[in-house]
């Protein structure tokens, strides 16, 4: 027995609503012996008579009336589920789910969020805080659309990860402190420290920072938050190296300054997504395009 589908609701209704069969062909486009069958399929399918002729006008039953009812909404939903469908498809609308490292977020997503929004107002961006290792693989088992990850990576297969920016690491230190015009090594370690926890990339590229002048960093203590650690310096707490991204501004806070570093020190991010352009739905492609736009030259 063939199930109930759209055009025979559709056929239904226009009944109901012109009270003839010709005119519902006509309007529908459809050949008389068709729309019968419609309606004769109907009501085979529910059990019921749906439609009654009355002084030559077809009108519907009680229950003719309650099917007409539910099909209407049938129609009304099936409208929206495909205009909602098609939107997505278009990239008119749709969700995004990206991973980043805490400083990434702070400091580089909302300038790519505002843009986005300006030209897609309704994507959704949703973000989780995550190290490099957790991005990547969450992006390969198909949980994140899009990555923002340390750099170096190796390559991973259905994964293109693609260099994206390099911003220096500079000192932030308490205004209290006489600081000099560049911070060595040798200055800071005397100096009481707030670091990145070593799981994270940035504790790695400390670490070999003082190491190439012999020296190993102990913390005074270790948050994986930026905005944590800079209000720490301000509190004169301590010292932390930090990346400074380029097109982003630092709400100043007076008790504290910036110095660079020598030697310099750089910290590179790259973007991540499925390999295949064909994979990313449109509402990441329009995300990436955006972030690839905070690029630097």
């Amino acid at each position: 027995m063939r199930e109930i589908n759209l055009d025979q609701l559709r056929t239904l209704i226009t009944i109901a609503d012109t009270g003839s069969f010709a005119q519902a062909a006509q309007q529908l486009h459809l050949s008389p012996p068709t729309v019968s069958l419609h309606i004769s399929e109907l009501e085979t399918r529910v059990g019921a008579k749906l439609l009654s002729r009355t002084r030559g006008k077809v009108s519907p039953t009680a229950i003719g009336e309650n099917m007409v009812s539910h099909a209407r909404r049938l129609l009304a939903d099936a409208a929206y589920a495909l205009d909602d469908i098609t939107r997505r498809a278009k990239g008119l609308t749709g969700q995004v789910r990206l991973g980043a490292s805490t400083g990434a977020i702070a400091n580089l997503l909302p300038l790519a969020i505002e843009k986005l929004a300006l030209s897609h107002p309704n994507i959704d961006v949703h973000i989780s805080v995550l190290t490099s290792l957790q991005t990547l693989e969450q992006l390969k088992s198909g949980s994140l659309d899009i990555g923002i990850v340390a750099l170096p990576q190796p390559q991973r297969g259905g994964l293109r990860i693609d260099a994206w920016r390099r911003d220096p690491v500079v000192a932030f230190l308490p205004a209290s402190w006489a600081v000099p015009e560049v911070v060595t090594p040798e200055w800071i370690i005397e100096k009481p420290l707030l670091l990145n926890g070593s799981g994270t990339h940035l504790s790695q590229l400390t670490s070999n920072w003082f190491a190439e002048t012999g020296h190993r960093p102990v913390a005074r203590i270790t948050l994986d938050y930026n905005d944590a650690l800079k209000s720490l310096v301000g509190a004169g707490y301590g010292a932390t190296l930090l990346p400074a991204e380029s097109g982003t501004t630092f709400s100043g806070d007076s008790r504290t300054v910036i110095r660079p570093l020598k030697p310099a020190l750089w910290r590179e991010l790259g973007l991540a997504c499925r390999e295949k352009e064909s994979e990313n739905e449109p509402s990441t492609q329009h995300l990436l395009a955006v972030l690839r736009d905070l690029k630097q030259d």
